[in-house]
């Protein structure tokens, strides 16, 4: 994960990516063994690590405060799971509870959802 920053508007941003011996690997290296699933696969990976966030995200007009999206688009939009698994990741935090943490503590939430995100991507 990078270090992350705070934007002038209060997200929280930071890059996450799965690196192997050869660098980073792609999603479709992350996906089952029978191939992946249809659609793409922060389909799959958004709601399980916004989950691992719970609590933490900050809502405003009845939506979660958190961007996820490639850092390297497929080449292909039709085979969404053939590019770099690296994410660009912003959240907006809850104000009281990112009061309480302490900034390495924040990250290493994210970094354990992303891990749980990735783990998901392996599910059939």
């Amino acid at each position: 994960m990078s270090r992350p920053i705070t934007s002038d508007d209060g997200w929280w941003l930071a890059m996450l990516w799965v690196v192997d011996d050869q660098g980073v690997i792609t999603f479709r290296d992350a996906a089952p063994v029978g191939g992946p699933p249809p659609g793409p696969p922060l389909l799959r990976m958004g709601p399980i690590l916004s989950g691992a966030l719970s609590g933490m995200i900050l809502e405003e007009n009845g939506r979660l405060s958190v961007r996820l999206n490639v850092v390297v688009p497929p080449d292909d939009p039709a085979r969404p799971w053939l590019c770099p698994l690296a994410i660009r990741a912003a959240f907006k935090w809850e104000p009281m509870r990112a009061a309480t943490m302490r900034p390495n503590e924040i990250a290493e939430a994210v970094l354990s959802g992303f891990v749980r995100g990735v783990e998901a991507l392996s599910r059939p």
